[in-house]
């Protein structure tokens, strides 16, 4: 197997980790204090302007048309920079790609070059409910028939971007009757629709920078031609949608580890003990070993699920594999850098303290980790 990345590849995550270092660095830790929020606005919008918004869309509708190993190696260098701004990119490359895959021609023409050049800031993914998290086909919100349109009732929770979302891909029950998830449909909903209320923004433990809201809907009227793909098959579009985006998250989890152990490493090089540099102890060498070494099979992982992906395979199983893997090598790999920088690491003028909070979502969104065992265990057993 050519592990080698082709020139396009190499040059797509080499513009995104020199913009990581010039325009997100210096801005995630102001956004974790709270700050820097028209910043981190903007550099979407350059993001946009780069083509990072729609890396795995087709060209004639604004989009990179890169691929899911370029999008893959794009989010691992932005989330070096900062994570807020990864996981915006990701979940709205996510849907500009299920927008691509199950739309009509017209919805393509209409939602995907705003979203690909940023007049949309982001998009919004609306599955998850408070009660349907891990298991959405649980989900509560309906869509009823109204004339030639539908009406939208319910609530969805932990929507990524909704405060700044031009566009949300909706799901909702509209067969009530129906076997459970056999019910189900997709809609696109614009953020102006009367009915749609975006709540105040969740208070997290990390990733502050990227809004994190529920999103309501009452009595929200929408036309016919909001419907997305065929009725009452929605829920097999989310559950194809979600893998794809684990490969988003798993990347995600491997530039924080990445950038943890870069740091960690360089820090141990200065730091003094004993008389010399804590770098030429064996013990904090193993440590260092190690870890990267999880970050090697984690970003091989990776690139298998993404290129089976690009290649048209059937990439579940990996990418449940990669995401599980990556993302908790990723929160071991932020612990041990905080770990090698001692007492600095728990102090906020270090990285590590940040990027060991900004880690632990990335085993739990986009699938937790005990989702991705099952997935995988299934595979295993079929």
């Amino acid at each position: 197997m050519n592990l080698n990345l082709s020139e396009e590849q190499q040059f797509i995550q080499q513009t995104a980790r020199d913009f990581a270092e010039k325009e997100l660095v210096g801005n995630a830790a102001k956004l974790d204090a709270g700050q820097g929020q028209d910043e981190f606005l903007t550099n979407l919008k350059k993001l946009a302007d780069l083509g990072f918004m729609g890396l795995n869309v087709d060209a004639e509708y604004g989009g990179t048309e890169a691929g899911a190993v370029a999008f893959s190696l794009a989010i691992s260098s932005i989330a070096r920079g900062c994570a807020s701004t990864a996981v915006t990119v990701s979940v709205t490359n996510m849907v500009a790609e299920v927008i691509q895959s199950v739309a009509s021609v017209e919805q393509k023409q209409n939602y995907l070059p705003k979203i690909c050049s940023g007049e949309y800031l982001a998009a919004g993914f609306c599955l998850t409910e408070s009660g349907a998290g891990s298991d959405p086909s649980g989900m509560k919100t309906t869509a009823v028939r109204d004339g030639d349109g539908w009406v939208l009732n319910g609530s969805k929770a932990y929507i990524t971007s909704a405060e700044y979302a031009g566009v949300f891909v909706v799901w909702a029950v509209t067969d009530k009757d129906a076997p459970r998830g056999k019910g189900i449909s997709c809609f696109l909903v614009e953020r102006e629709t009367a009915g749609l209320t975006v709540g105040p923004a969740e208070e997290k433990m990390g990733q502050k920078g990227s809004a994190t809201n529920p999103v309501y809907f009452d009595d929200c009227s929408i036309p016919a031609s909001a419907l997305m793909g065929t009725l009452n098959r929605g829920y097999q579009v989310a559950l194809g949608e979600l893998a794809g985006g684990r490969i988003g998250i798993g990347s995600l989890a491997l530039g924080l580890g990445e950038a943890a152990l870069d740091y960690a490493r360089d820090y141990a090089k200065e730091r003094q003990q004993f008389g010399q540099p804590i770098a030429n102890f064996q013990g904090l060498q193993w440590m260092l070993a190690d870890a990267y070494t999880e970050m090697e099979g984690a970003r091989l992982l990776l690139m298998q699920a993404a290129f089976t992906k690009e290649s048209g395979g059937d990439f579940g199983k990996q990418a449940s594999m990669a995401k599980l893997f990556a993302s908790e090598a990723a929160n071991r790999a932020c612990y041990t850098g905080l770990q090698i920088l001692g007492g600095n690491g728990y102090n906020r003028e270090y990285p590590l303290e940040r990027l060991a909070r900004d880690v632990r979502i990335t085993s739990i969104y986009e699938g937790t980790s005990e989702i991705q065992r099952m997935i995988i265990s299934r595979s295993v057993f079929s």
